[in-house]
């Protein structure tokens, strides 16, 4: 990691802005037995004891307030750390957070920087500490499931243990290369490629995961698509049960890209209603038409919304679109009756459960076994890399060479836990 300066005390409010019964406010560093002291007036504090004390500026009562201190290294950030845990009113808040400015050699913490000393101190890696980050941002049940595995060190073990293995053979390797006249068994050597490609394939499967782990963290995508007034505003209204999009019989009403976010049985979906696909020569039109497409194509499913009132005028669906998952909706179905699998009515409300249905069983199957998944691109472009270089390894006599092709995922796997 970068060089960074851990000679500042530094301090923030950990709790949510805005007014509150409580307000959190922590300072980690070195000069935090001075800021107790200072604030406080606490001298020589017990550990992990909560203090029922005055805050104050100068001789000026700020607030009463719970405060706790965390001597290193049993704290979050590995130093010294103290929390003010006080009323949550505007005023208060700012109040305390003045005082901490003035403190000699405290300032306010940059972004994620708690979490980036815990990291430096060994307290979690990268990993973990991108998992804290995704529970604080987890919206849903299965992303909160999903970050708790990853902060709890699920993705870090997996890793580390592969980095394990890669260091039990390269144990071997290098005596191979160091001390030619050992008595190592030659089968030995042989055995290593055979353990290499193994592992090759547990990354591999690892990777093969339909990106599950990004989009859960994201949010699983589906576009309404069809021509114009088949009721594409009408049913992501019936859907979301919520006036998301303007209804109306002009065509050309939806001109951009309308998303509404929805927790469907505790995964994240994101729906999104699209301008009617035509040939248009209007600008603003054309250009809306263009979006729809780019949405459907980075969409995981595409309802492909039909009026029962009339039949499709040959294949509608947009060549980028063809090898996609594609659910056909016949909709307006109370004009016309049943017509298809998925007939629905926008208006009415029938067949909006089973479309639900049908959509969920596809949530469940791209989202199966989401334990243990990659969560970042950062991640996944690292796991390529050291598959493409065992597999190098693999297929060179030399042995110098291949240690060294063994040596880089090895290493690589500590640069992904932060170290």
């Amino acid at each position: 990691m970068e060089e960074y300066n851990l000679a500042d005390t530094i301090y923030a409010l950990s709790s949510g802005l805005g007014k509150g019964g409580v307000a959190v406010i922590r300072v980690s560093g070195n000069r935090v037995l001075d800021v107790l002291k200072a604030i406080a007036h606490l001298e020589n504090p017990k550990a992990r004891y909560a203090y029922f004390r005055p805050l104050y500026r100068g001789e000026e009562v700020l607030d009463q307030a719970l405060v706790l201190y965390f001597p290193a290294p049993n704290s979050f950030t590995g130093e010294d750390v103290a929390e003010f845990q006080i009323h949550g009113g505007r005023a208060v808040i700012a109040s305390v957070l003045e005082v901490l400015g003035c403190q000699a050699g405290c300032r306010p913490a940059e972004r994620g920087e708690f979490s980036r000393r815990a990291v430096i101190n060994g307290k979690m890696d990268l990993t973990e500490a991108e998992g804290l980050l995704d529970l604080i941002n987890a919206e849903t049940e299965r992303q909160r499931g999903q970050a708790l595995l990853q902060m709890q060190g699920n993705l870090g073990r997996l890793y580390d243990g592969w980095r394990q293995d890669l260091t039990h053979h390269m144990a071997y390797l290098e005596a191979f290369i160091d001390f030619p006249e050992e008595e190592i068994p030659p089968e030995r050597l042989a055995g290593i490629d055979t353990d290499i490609g193994a592992l090759i394939q547990k990354i591999q499967a690892h990777l093969d995961d339909n990106r599950a782990g990004e989009r859960l963290r994201e949010g699983f995508q589906i576009a309404l698509i069809g021509a114009p007034n088949v009721g594409k505003s009408s049913l992501i209204n019936a859907l979301t049960q919520k006036e998301v999009a303007i209804v109306s019989q002009t065509a050309g009403t939806t001109r951009d890209v309308v998303e509404a976010h929805l927790d469907v049985d505790g995964f994240p979906v994101i729906l999104a209603d699209t301008a009617g696909l035509r040939e248009s020569v209007e600008e603003i039109e054309s250009e809306g038409i263009k979006r729809a497409v780019k949405k459907a194509a980075e969409a995981d499913l595409i309802l492909f919304i039909q009026d029962s009132q009339k039949a499709p005028k040959g294949d509608q669906l947009p060549e980028a679109l063809k090898n996609k998952t594609v659910l056909t909706v016949w909709n307006k179905a109370d004009l016309t009756g049943a017509c298809g699998d998925l007939s629905v009515s926008a208006k009415t409300g029938a067949g909006i459960s089973e479309l639900w249905a049908h959509i969920k069983a596809i949530i469940e199957r791209d989202f199966a076994g989401t334990k243990g998944l990659i969560t970042r691109e950062r991640y996944r472009v690292a796991l390529k890399e050291c598959v493409r270089n065992l597999n190098h390894a693999l297929g060179v006599r030399e042995l110098e060479l291949k240690a060294e092709d063994y040596a880089w995922p090895r290493g690589h796997w500590g640069v992904l836990r932060g170290e």
